[in-house]
């Protein structure tokens, strides 16, 4: 088992920051990439950003250049910082982890970003 605890989400008017971060907890060790998702009202979850144990990075084309991930892997913390905010970025966001071998993945409980134009 992977605990989740997300902080950082927030109001914010468009072109300003915030900083995301995910702390897990558990069976840590067995962890293999960490991420970001958000969801929308009324869409699907997506995908914002992910990284592995080793740096390795991707991103959606929607935040690309604006969203920045990294990793801490001694604290087996995630983190997000978000410049230049869009509304278009307004939504949930979801930690998850995917673990090695089987691709059991947990996600967090969310964090709410609001973007005011």
């Amino acid at each position: 088992q992977v605990q989740l605890v997300e902080s950082g989400g927030g109001l914010v008017q468009a072109g300003g920051s915030l900083r995301l971060s995910c702390a897990a907890s558990g069976r840590t060790f067995r962890i293999n990439s960490m991420g970001w998702y958000r969801q929308a009202p009324g869409a699907q979850r997506e995908l914002v950003a992910t990284i592995t144990r080793s740096g390795s990075t991707y991103y959606a084309d929607s935040v690309k250049g604006r969203l920045t991930i990294s990793g801490d892997n001694a604290k087996n913390t995630v983190y997000l910082q978000m410049n230049s905010l869009k509304p278009e970025d307004t939504g949930v966001y979801y930690c998850n982890v995917v673990l090695i071998g089987l691709g059991v993945q947990y996600w967090g409980q969310g964090t709410q970003v609001t973007v005011s134009s």
